[in-house]
């Protein structure tokens, strides 16, 4: 089976996990990236205030997202990018729980995604001080790369799982979970929210 995934990555305006200003989209096949993509969004209505700590971080304003495609608008493209595929964020609770909150307060139902977590992969698989993404993806040889942007981020997060599963020996996304003994998850299960304050930043609780 080979190594196939999309890795994905949202920005937030504000600490509503609805508040999807941004997607970058990044499609891995055979462990190579063939093909990135990614756009600016309308946050969905009463959740579309950016708050400046947001703001900071990604440099997305208001002024940028307007004329972007909705939540609802963009969900089709979105789709249309990662088809089938398992689904690898950084810190992948945060990035689906805005995909399922921000379908949730637009109406709109949650594509049934499998999904792993590029940061559970890392720390099973490198020795670092931090497991914030830059430095994980510094180790797999990605360094200096544009953080908070969401196309970067994406990439980032898919140099980290491609690197680890090569690490390990795993020539799927299933192999390299087994292999690392992080839980695939699946978009249609209910879980907790994890909410943040900015885009996929990890939690004070990454090191």
């Amino acid at each position: 089976m080979p190594l196939d995934f999309t890795a994905i990555d949202f920005e937030t305006a504000n600490s509503s996990n609805a508040s999807a200003c941004a997607v970058g989209l990044v499609r891995v096949r055979d462990g190579a990236v063939v093909a990135k993509t990614g756009w600016l969004i309308q946050p969905p209505p009463g959740h579309d205030a950016f708050f400046e700590l947001n703001v900071r971080i990604h440099g997305i304003r208001p002024e940028d997202v307007r004329g972007a495609p909705t939540w609802a608008q963009q969900l089709d493209d979105l789709a249309a990018f990662v088809g089938s595929d398992v689904l690898v964020a950084h810190n992948a609770g945060f990035d689906m729980a805005v995909l399922k909150r921000a379908c949730e307060v637009t109406g709109l139902d949650c594509p049934p995604y499998r999904y792993a977590c590029s940061l559970q992969v890392a720390r099973k698989v490198y020795r670092l001080d931090s497991y914030r993404l830059p430095y994980v993806a510094a180790e797999a040889g990605f360094p200096d790369f544009a953080h908070h942007n969401a196309v970067a981020d994406a990439l980032a997060c898919a140099h980290v799982m491609t690197d680890a599963a090569r690490r390990v020996g795993a020539d799927s996304i299933d192999a390299l979970a087994a292999a690392t003994a992080v839980r695939v998850g699946r978009t249609a299960v209910a879980e907790a929210p994890t909410t943040t304050v900015f885009g996929s930043t990890p939690l004070a609780t990454i090191a």
